[in-house]
């Protein structure tokens, strides 16, 4: 297969590339803002660069979220278009799974995005398994976790350190790999993992009519 990847969810531009048999290629770039303009021309230069033309790729990833609400729109509209003009399949993968798939060798495992306004974005995972994400007020994750009855429990992500929890340690990972991002989407069930955004709260913002953005 023949995988490009793309984040934008954060501070980062962000995009990788891999073709069987070679090296992984990583571009990114720290801009705070303005991914919509690098974005494209980020793609363009890791496909020239490698040699392949859109029209090769198989798979195209994207972060889902959570994480910025206007980054995360850039990139998951860009993926799933490209898709639509490449006939690649276009896969979305959630920031805190790539996390957890970073910390593949620690388990049980909970990875928090911090949402701002004192809540957290939780997800847990517990070999074999892993929880559906949800939203938590910080205040209610301790006794949350407590009743999930893990011992040697870890937390990570940008929320992590938010939780006061007796006997968990934590893990300071909070940015995304993009050599994860990759192995998630080659992995991917596409019928599991389509390109749809994942806020940490519905946006503020409404279209007429009162319609949330999709």
């Amino acid at each position: 297969m023949t995988l490009l990847a793309i984040d934008t969810t954060g501070p980062d531009c962000a995009v990788a590339l891999r073709v069987d048999g070679r090296p992984d290629r990583v571009l990114c770039e720290r801009i705070g803002r303005g991914h919509a303009e690098r974005l494209a021309p980020m793609v363009e230069q890791i496909l020239a660069d490698a040699g392949v033309t859109p029209g090769e790729l198989t798979r195209i990833g994207v972060t889902i979220g959570p994480g910025s609400f206007a980054g995360t729109r850039v990139g998951t509209a860009f993926a799933r278009g490209l898709a639509l003009a490449t006939g690649a399949v276009a896969i979305g993968i959630g920031n805190l799974a790539v996390i957890a798939r970073q910390l593949h060798d620690v388990r049980p495992l909970a990875v928090l995005h911090d949402a701002k306004r004192g809540e957290v974005i939780l997800q847990v995972w517990a070999a074999p398994d892993a929880s559906g994400p949800q939203r938590l007020t910080v205040d209610t994750v301790p006794a949350h976790l407590d009743t999930l009855g893990l011992d040697g429990l870890v937390l990570a992500g940008s929320g992590a350190a938010l939780v006061d929890l007796a006997g968990a340690s934590v893990r300071d990972v909070t940015e995304l790999d993009l050599h994860a991002l990759l192995d998630l989407v080659a992995e991917a069930d596409p019928a599991q993992a389509p390109a749809s955004p994942f806020y940490a709260r519905p946006p503020d913002a409404k279209l007429p009519g009162g319609i949330e953005p999709a």
